[in-house]
């Protein structure tokens, strides 16, 4: 011991903590518990939470704008915005001092550059008309590697290259939903509603065939006949940032884990891995949106498998370790029994019904390399990417305190006024998650690009 003596759990004298022990907790100390907790996440976090539990999303500066959001010299972006005083001018802070701007405003000025200004610069984010949303799911069964940051942080990229997204919290631990301060009070106001009523429509559809053959139907209990009027529309809340909305969650999404299978068992033609695709597609929510960003728990549990059934691409985020290489390998074999296991299930029955087979099939699937050190990594990141080839992105996302540990960050690299660090600390800690975006965005325009040719 470096003070000498014993160790501190030696000689514990049993009154001594007899005496220290508090009154026993009932049910209503659990309320204040819970009370204490928000109270306190609240203070901790007041710097972008009002009163109203609403984040606020910080003003963009001209250097900003300039810099990383419209592809225009500074100089000439001053002068348009004095030549159109019905544009957007911004605020400052001080007599001649810079001029900060909403995004909402950063969204105006983008518009009004890619209508008037030159063809050859990209304003304007490329996206094909009349084709749907793409769904993108972050998965991995290994906890701690960074998916609610990865999710957010491409959610927020996307949001200010003038996409319109949509995030989705399958996690019922709801980090991604604190990030963006959308709170859902019980699990009606999470995707539990919409997975209720898939299967309440295929009971509802089992039962007319029921009466079709002289049988009595099935009754439908509240939770179905609730959820039956629930479209997603009912669930997608606003967030701080313009266009970025979310259908958040909570602890009692979990009881989706618990229900699905006894509706399955009930029911054993409802395909439960599609209750969240056939939903928002029938809610009409895949042509409301560029993209949707589905961020799922760390388990190969009901609801991860129906984000990655629900997606168009997989981006699997793993740390430059020996031991996080391994867990992903596991994933994938996870993934691979998982799929097959349903596929075959079904196909059984497809085959002697002469019913078009189920075939499960992604666009694109990319592990992302997170939280990387590149003074104590390196040798393992090269082996893990000379291993994984093109299925690796080729861009390492740094580790960075600015936006806390992993599991449950406060705030994004994005969020951060760069006056409370400075630009270069600013752009050096962004310059990794931009890597990363540009990575996924390489990706997703290449896909929108093959489909858009493929239509004529």
């Amino acid at each position: 011991m470096s003070g000498g003596g014993p160790p501190p759990y030696f000689n514990i004298p049993p009154d001594r903590a007899l005496s220290q022990l508090g009154d026993p907790t009932d049910t209503k100390d659990l309320a204040r518990i819970s009370e204490t907790y928000r109270r306190g996440w609240q203070d901790m976090t007041g710097s972008g939470l009002p009163e109203d539990d609403r984040r606020v999303l910080r003003p963009f500066s001209t250097w900003e704008i300039t810099t990383y959001l419209i592809p225009v010299a500074p100089q000439h972006f001053r002068r348009v915005l004095r030549q159109n005083p019905d544009l957007p001018q911004g605020r400052s802070e001080t007599e001649g001092g810079a001029r900060w701007f909403t995004l909402e405003e950063v969204l105006r000025l983008r518009a009004f550059f890619g209508a008037e200004g030159s063809r050859s610069k990209e304003y304007l984010p490329y996206r094909p008309k009349g084709l749907p949303a793409r769904i993108v799911a972050i998965a991995n069964v290994k906890g701690g590697v960074g998916k609610t940051a990865t999710c957010a942080h491409l959610a927020m990229s996307a949001a200010m290259d003038g996409y319109r997204v949509l995030t989705i919290d399958l996690d019922s631990q709801g980090a991604l939903s604190s990030m963006f301060g959308v709170r859902a009070e019980d699990e009606w106001q999470t995707v539990f509603p919409l997975l209720a009523r898939h299967y309440g429509e295929t009971l509802r559809a089992d039962n007319q065939r029921r009466i079709d053959r002289g049988e009595p139907p099935v009754a439908l209990d509240d939770t179905l006949a609730k959820a039956l009027k629930i479209r997603a529309s009912d669930l997608i809340r606003p967030t701080h940032w313009p266009n970025v909305d979310m259908i958040g969650a909570q602890l009692t999404l979990t009881r989706a884990e618990f229900q699905i299978p006894l509706w399955r068992m009930a029911s054993r033609g409802w395909k439960q891995w599609s209750a969240l695709t056939d939903s928002l597609a029938a809610d009409g929510v895949l042509d409301r949106y560029d993209l949707i960003l589905i961020d799922t728990p760390p388990a190969l549990g009901y609801l991860t498998i129906n984000g990655l059934a629900a997606a168009d691409i997989i981006l699997v985020p793993l740390g430059a370790s020996l031991a996080e290489f391994e867990a992903t390998g596991r994933f994938f074999d996870l993934l691979h029994s998982t799929f097959s296991a349903i596929e075959e299930s079904e196909n059984i029955a497809a085959r002697a019904l002469g019913r078009e087979e189920l075939h499960f099939e992604w666009d694109a699937i990319r592990a992302v390399m997170t939280r990387y050190d590149a003074d104590r990594q390196a040798e393992t990141a090269a082996l893990i990417q000379a291993h994984l080839g093109p299925g690796l992105s080729p861009h390492r996302q740094d580790f960075t305190a600015l936006i806390g540990q992993a599991g449950a960050p406060v705030r994004g690299i994005y969020e951060i006024d760069y006056r409370d660090l400075n630009r270069e600390t600013y752009a050096r800690s962004r310059e990794s998650f931009d890597r990363t975006y540009a990575a996924f965005k390489a990706l997703l325009l290449g896909l929108w690009r093959r489909d858009e040719l493929k239509r004529g």
